[in-house]
Formats: C-alpha cells, structure tokens, sequence
C-alpha cells in the first residue's frame, strides 16, 4: 500500500500503526518522526520561501479563497507518480 498524508496529525498516526514504510509522500509540516522529513513533499505552503508579514499573509489569503482556491499547495505531479492507494486529509475550517 502507498500513503499519502496532507495532516502532520495523520503522519504521526501512520508511523504510530507501524506504516512508516508504506507512506509516500507528506506535508512540508510533517516533521515527526524525524524520519517524515526525508519524505517527498506533496503539499507545500503558497508561502514557502518566504517570509510575509501578517499583514500579507492575510490579503494572500483572502485574495485566494475568494478565487476559490486553498491556502496550500498539491504537487499534483509527485502526487500523480505516487499513485497512493490512501489519501489522508480533511477539510479545512473556515474562521
């Protein structure tokens, strides 16, 4: 089985059941264990490399969900080549 994870939660989760091996592909977020670094990044933060202030981060923000786009980034590429069997992600709540 291929996993992917969107959720640092999830990635935990995965390496706690012993699946470790079986996880692909994670969030630029998932840093634990250590060993969810060294796996791809399929979702990155529209903000990587940079460092906005508060202020931008909120007019990038509300410029994007009003273009009816996330506030993340899927590689869709790596996503498409890992063919993951499981996806683990949820909806993001709206503040």
């Amino acid at each position: 089985m291929r996993i992917c994870s969107f959720l640092p939660s999830a990635t935990e989760m995965v390496y706690d059941l012993g699946l470790g091996d079986q996880l692909f592909g994670v969030t630029h977020e998932c840093d634990y264990p250590l060993e969810a670094k060294d796996k791809p990044h399929v979702v990155h933060s529209v903000f990587e490399g940079q460092e906005p202030t508060s202020g931008e981060i909120s007019r990038v923000i509300s410029e994007r969900l009003a273009q009816g786009l996330g506030i993340y980034e899927i590689d869709t590429d790596l996503l498409q080549a890992a063919e993951p069997d499981l996806l683990i992600t949820q909806a993001v709540c709206e503040v």
